[in-house]
């Protein structure tokens, strides 16, 4: 069943973010200072208390996403937007890598008015730096009902790092993310 959103509850904040597969960012944001929780979810489309194998079905307009409760005291949404930004490529539509489908686009659900101006900042600080050579595509949109992934999807990296796609996909973008923002990282 579909959680309501949840913000601000006891001083925490709540980002839910969409790049590609749920695995990469739950295991990126895991190890950020400030973030208190990671989980693995589908948003953005239809039916409700959407299964795995539907959203992967490209046919429920549902993106694979993390919700992230996070301190805002200790990290910024800002911060947690421009990790978002340079973990996953936001120039290629419905696109990560070999995961194509509706269910892998690059989108931020936001849920103030605050986090969409934020976004809609970063993502013209981005493209003013010109940090990728094509438009960035990233969608800004309300979040909506959120539903939690099953519960083999939770922490997924953490519990399978040999398997193939761990190794090849989600291990690269966790060394990259470590090397780039190890002022971020947890103790």
């Amino acid at each position: 069943m579909g959680d309501e959103l949840r913000t601000n509850v006891s001083g925490q904040d709540v980002a839910i973010l969409a790049g590609g597969c749920f695995w990469c960012l739950e295991a990126v944001y895991d190890q950020v200072r400030g973030v208190e929780a990671v989980e693995s979810g589908y948003i953005g489309g239809l039916p409700d208390n959407p299964t795995y194998e539907a959203v992967c079905g490209g046919q429920t307009g549902h993106a694979e996403a993390v919700r992230i409760t996070f301190n805002p005291a200790v990290i910024s949404y800002q911060e947690l937007l421009e990790i978002f930004f340079a973990i996953h490529d936001p120039t290629t539509l419905n696109r990560q890598g070999n995961d194509i489908g509706t269910q892998y686009r690059s989108a931020i659900f936001y849920h103030s008015p605050a986090q969409q101006q934020t976004a809609e900042q970063v993502i013209k600080a981005v493209a003013d730096e010109k940090l990728y050579a094509a438009p960035i595509v990233t969608q800004v949109v309300a979040a909506r009902r959120w539903y939690e992934a099953e519960a083999y999807h939770q922490e997924y990296f953490a519990r399978n790092p040999l398997q193939g796609y761990c190794q090849f996909v989600v291990g690269p973008k966790v060394a990259k993310f470590r090397k780039q923002f190890a002022a971020r990282l947890k103790t």
